[in-house]
C-alpha cells in the first residue's frame, strides 16, 4: 500500500515537472481528442498527461494538456502523435494548485482517470491503459 502510494504521488508530480518540458512532435503525426466527461463540478482543471511505455510513471510525459470543464466535461487535442502505443491519465485540480492532492493516509483528495477507464485500486496499470495510434484521428472518453 504504501509503495502504491509513493508511486501515485511520484506520477502526479511528474505533471508539474511536464508543463515546462518540451514536447515530442512530428511532422505526420496524428490527431488523439480526449474528453473527460463525468467531472464533479467545474472548477478547477483537468490536467492530461500523455505516455508511452517506456515513460509511463517513470519520468516526465510525452505531452501535457491542461482543459477547462465546462460542465462537467473537459476535452483537449493532442497532435503530431507518431504511430504506436499508448496511455494518458488525468485527474480534476479541483484547487488549480497544479498537483494532485492527498489525504493523510495516502489516499488521493482529487478524482482521476486513465485511457480505457481501467478500475484499478492503486496507481494505474500502463496494460490496462494503453491503445493504438494507427493511420487516423482518435477520440478518447475518460471517465472518473
Amino acid at each position: 500500500m504504501q509503495h502504491s502510494i509513493i508511486t501515485l504521488a511520484l506520477l502526479f508530480t511528474s505533471f508539474l515537472f511536464a508543463q515546462t518540458s518540451n514536447e515530442i512532435t512530428t511532422i505526420n503525426g496524428q490527431t488523439v481528442t480526449v474528453s473527460l466527461i463525468n467531472a464533479s463540478s467545474d472548477a478547477g482543471t483537468i490536467n492530461y498527461a500523455f505516455y508511452d511505455k517506456d515513460s509511463f510513471m517513470k519520468s516526465a510525459p510525452l505531452f501535457t494538456r491542461v482543459g477547462k470543464i465546462i460542465e462537467g466535461k473537459s476535452t483537449v487535442v493532442f497532435e503530431n502523435v507518431p504511430s504506436g502505443e499508448y496511455a494518458i491519465i488525468c485527474y480534476h485540480d479541483a484547487n488549480s494548485n497544479e498537483r494532485m492532492d492527498f489525504m493523510d493516509n495516502g489516499m488521493p483528495q482529487e478524482d482521476f482517470g486513465t485511457s480505457n477507464n481501467a478500475l484499478n485500486f492503486g496507481p494505474p496499470n500502463y496494460e490496462d491503459s494503453k491503445f493504438e495510434v494507427k493511420q487516423e484521428a482518435l477520440t478518447l472518453e475518460i471517465k472518473f
